[in-house]
Parts: structure tokens; C-alpha cells; sequence
């Protein structure tokens, strides 16, 4: 009796390369379908603020075959609007347009996250940064932030400052601020920077570190004083107005916008998403209104924004130990 023929192991290294080429045609039509419905984009904070205007922005200029809809679900800095993306399906028809706040800056701040910023997001892109602006009451007898600081010494806890929530750039800026000073002044947090601009127009709370979006037509406007802003260097949509740096050497505290998509989303959709955002803010008239906000467009891949992510987690981990701040 003949031995039975030794049957044929299938060639590993052909096999892979089958399986990886159907990954890769079916990866490439699930791009190319993307999206079949509108596509829900969230801001984390109330409308008029710099992220509701880059993401209507986007809503407006896109050009994926199908409407995007913004949706603003604010509360708790920003996390509650970020906590309903981090648990929606990742398939690309729920994103976000995350902060420096939410998702590099909460984590510090509270105890207990919903989510995690690194873990449940897919990258898709850098879009904008802003200085926050240093802005107080009119009747506020200080004019520099020299004079700030002098009147905060000699009247230690009477001031308050108000932010869009805690764990938002608006809110660290002034717990750096304190830190760095050696000053003393209460914060104030509200659901929104539409809620804090009236008590700070009237008196109510004296100053607050705003997005430069929000606050300089306010103060150009003669509503509010700008005292400074809070990046390394003057912004060209405001030459005139100082840092806070050249006064206080080290302070720096920029404001930044991303789109992320839920955990897991595939990359040929993260892929489309990023040359899209990268076709949108490159157009002129995009620019020329980001322009005149104080807004700087800082385009990036999804790697870049990953890796920055990593840098920014890091930086305010140290301010927000140094500061004492924490999330009531």
C-alpha cells in the first residue's frame, strides 16, 4: 500500500499578500463610499466661540457629497460633548472638534474622566491655534499687566476671572497666570463664554484670559480693555497688543482645534477627513476671516496631531500640578 500523497501547506507569505490586497480593496471603497450620510460634527462648547466657528466654517466649505451638521453639546469643559463622540460608533459620521481642553488639559484637572483623550479618539487633524487674550473691565483701573499684578498684590482674592469651564485654556491661562505672579483671584466658571462676557462687561467678574476670536472685536469695540496675549509672540491679527511674556518671562499658554473621530474609525475615512480639512482651511476666504479672528491655521496629518497631542498632554499635566488647580 503506497503512502498517501503529503498535502501542500499553503504558502504563508502568498497567503498574507492575498488577505492583505482584499484589506486594502476594501479599506480603498469603503474611502470611496464614505461618507452616504450627513456627517454629525460636535462642538464641545455653546455657539460663537472659536470652535463653533471653525466647525461651521467647515460645515459650510466642505465638499464630501453629503451635509456636515453641527451639533453643540456643552458642559463640564467640554467633556460632555467629547464623552458622546469617545462612545459613538467609529465609522466617520460622528467627529469632533476637540480644544487643548479637551483633549489635553481635562485630564489633569479631573479626578475622574469619562473618557480617555489619547485611547477613544482617532486623529484626523490639527486645524487652527489662537492666543487667549488678557482682557479686563473698563473700569478696572489697570492698563498693563504690570498694573494688574501690582493691583493684585495689594488687594489680594478681590478679583475674579471668569472661563467657558473649567479645564479650558481660558481657565489654565489664569491658574498659570496665579502661579507664575505669585497672585491670588477667584475663578468663575460658567457654561459658556456667551454666560461670562456680560458679568465681565458689567462688572461682575473683572477679567478673563478669552479666545483671542471672541474677545478682540469686543475689544476693539471699546466693550473690554486687552491688556495682553498669551502666546510667546504678538499675534499679526493684534500687533500692538503685548504678551503677557514680556512681562512675566516664561508665561505661554496657546489655544488649539483638532478633529478627532471616534476610536477605531478606518484610515482610508481618516485619510478623506484630513484632505478635506486641509482643502477647507486653505482656501483664501477661510483664511482671511481665520485671519482677522486671531485665528492661525496649523494644518497637520494625523500623525503630527497624535504626536502634538503627546507634547500637550505633558505640558499641562505640570501647569495644572504646579497650579493646584483642580476640577470641582
Amino acid at each position: 500500500m503506497s503512502p498517501s500523497p503529503t498535502k501542500k501547506r499553503p504558502n504563508r507569505t502568498l497567503v498574507s499578500a492575498v488577505l492583505a490586497s482584499m484589506a486594502l480593496i476594501a479599506g480603498t471603497a469603503w474611502g470611496q463610499a464614505y461618507p452616504v450620510k450627513p456627517v454629525r460634527l460636535v462642538v464641545t462648547f455653546p455657539t460663537g466661540g472659536a470652535p463653533d466657528i471653525l466647525a461651521r466654517l467647515f460645515s459650510e466649505k466642505s465638499q464630501l457629497g453629503q451635509s456636515v451638521v453641527v451639533d453643540n453639546k456643552p458642559g463640564a469643559g467640554g467633556n460632555i460633548g467629547a464623552d458622546f463622540v469617545a462612545k459613538s460608533a467609529g465609522d466617520g459620521y460622528t467627529l469632533v472638534m476637540g480644544t487643548v481642553g479637551t483633549h489635553s488639559i481635562n485630564g489633569a484637572l479631573y479626578e475622574k474622566m469619562p473618557y480617555d483623550m489619547q485611547k477613544h479618539f482617532s486623529p484626523i487633524a490639527l486645524v487652527a491655534s489662537a492666543p487667549n487674550l488678557l482682557v479686563v473691565n473698563n473700569d478696572l483701573p489697570v492698563k498693563s499687566v504690570a498694573d494688574l499684578v501690582s493691583y493684585m498684590l495689594a488687594h489680594p482674592n478681590k478679583l475674579s476671572f471668569g472661563s467657558p469651564g473649567i479645564g479650558t485654556s481660558v481657565h489654565v491661562s489664569g491658574e498659570l497666570f496665579k502661579s507664575l505672579t505669585g497672585t491670588s483671584m477667584t475663578h468663575a466658571p460658567y457654561k459658556g463664554r456667551q454666560f461670562a462676557i456680560p458679568d465681565l462687561v458689567g462688572g461682575s467678574i473683572q477679567l478673563m484670559f478669552d479666545n483671542m476670536p471672541s474677545a478682540l472685536p469686543m475689544a476693539k469695540e471699546g466693550k473690554i480693555r486687552a491688556i495682553a496675549v498669551t502666546t510667546a509672540k504678538r499675534s499679526s491679527a493684534a500687533p500692538d497688543i503685548p504678551t503677557v511674556a514680556e512681562t512675566i518671562p516664561g508665561f505661554e499658554a496657546t489655544t488649539w482645534f483638532a478633529l478627532f473621530a471616534p476610536a477605531n474609525t478606518p484610515k482610508p475615512i481618516i485619510d478623506r477627513l484630513n484632505a478635506e480639512v486641509q482643502r477647507v482651511y486653505r482656501l483664501p476666504d477661510v483664511q482671511e476671516r481665520m485671519q482677522k479672528l486671531g485665528l492661525e491655521p496649523v494644518l497637520s496629518s494625523p500623525e503630527e496631531l497624535a504626536r502634538y497631542q503627546q507634547i500637550e498632554i505633558t505640558k499641562w499635566a505640570k501647569v495644572v500640578k504646579e497650579s493646584g488647580a483642580r476640577a470641582d
